[in-house]
């Protein structure tokens, strides 16, 4: 009976001296933001901000901006995905983030930008458990999908005074995707089957929408706009994508006198 004593008391020591002893571990998580029908965004864009909290505390764990190239085009485009099969390679955009964990945590990454085209910037997030020791690394890690598309009026200048109605105004975006990848007739983002259109507004009342085509140049569309009335115009122009509902849009105004 003793002997039985002494073994569960040693039992119960080394369970207690185990339990003292776990300590946090370095835990490796590694995001990539992913334009939605497009590439990864990276340095050429500004990348994304990335955060990493922790939903039950609060707490801010990490924040940093993901860093890189866009990605092979053939392995994310042109070739048809496999199960397994990582889209992404060492030098696509992604931050990384070495967490020390001593129990599991249910982790939110926010990823907001990209940072270099404010007008078009989104916020999204996603939510999973974190384990220690259990790294979110391999193949395309954690990826996260970036909905819209960038958006940015050159023309009219903002705010931009005209004396005397009418006056023949010229629209001018460009378009493209989220990770800044071109827009163009038969290209891998094929413009013709964009609609970018401008809704107008005069005084704050919408009065038409006027189509912009493709001017010639990559990710360049246009028309001409004759203001027949004075007042303050409002140029809000979008891009839509009908086969999967992508969007981005951008706005200007100017004012007839």
């Amino acid at each position: 009976m003793k002997s039985l004593f002494k073994l569960a008391s040693a039992s119960l020591v080394a369970a207690l001296t185990f339990v003292g002893a776990v300590s946090a571990e370095p835990t490796k998580i590694t995001v990539r933001a992913a334009s939605k029908d497009a590439k990864f965004i990276g340095s050429s864009i500004g990348g994304m901000r990335v955060t990493l909290t922790d939903t039950q505390t609060g707490e801010i764990l990490a924040t940093g901006v993901t860093k890189g190239n866009t990605g092979d085009t053939k392995r994310i485009i042109d070739t048809p995905r496999q199960r397994g099969v990582a889209l992404s390679d060492d030098k696509s955009a992604k931050f990384t983030a070495t967490l020390d964990l001593d129990e599991p945590r249910l982790i939110k990454v926010t990823l907001y930008g990209p940072l270099t085209q404010r007008q078009a910037a989104v916020e999204v997030s996603s939510t999973q458990w974190v384990v220690p020791g259990k790294h979110i690394d391999a193949g395309d890690a954690w990826t996260i999908e970036v909905p819209g598309m960038i958006v940015d009026v050159l023309s009219p200048p903002a705010h931009v005074k005209l004396k005397g109605a009418p006056q023949t105004v010229s629209l001018e975006a460009n378009v493209m995707m989220m990770c800044g990848c071109p827009v163009e007739p038969g290209g891998k983002w094929d413009a013709k089957k964009f609609e970018v259109v401008a809704i107008m507004t005069l005084d704050g009342k919408e009065f038409g929408r006027l189509p912009l085509a493709y001017a010639g140049k990559e990710s360049q569309f246009a028309a001409r706009f004759e203001a027949k009335e004075k007042g303050v115009y409002e140029a809000t122009i979008y891009a839509y994508d009908p086969h999967n509902g992508n969007t981005g849009l951008d706005r200007a105004s100017f004012l007839v006198e």
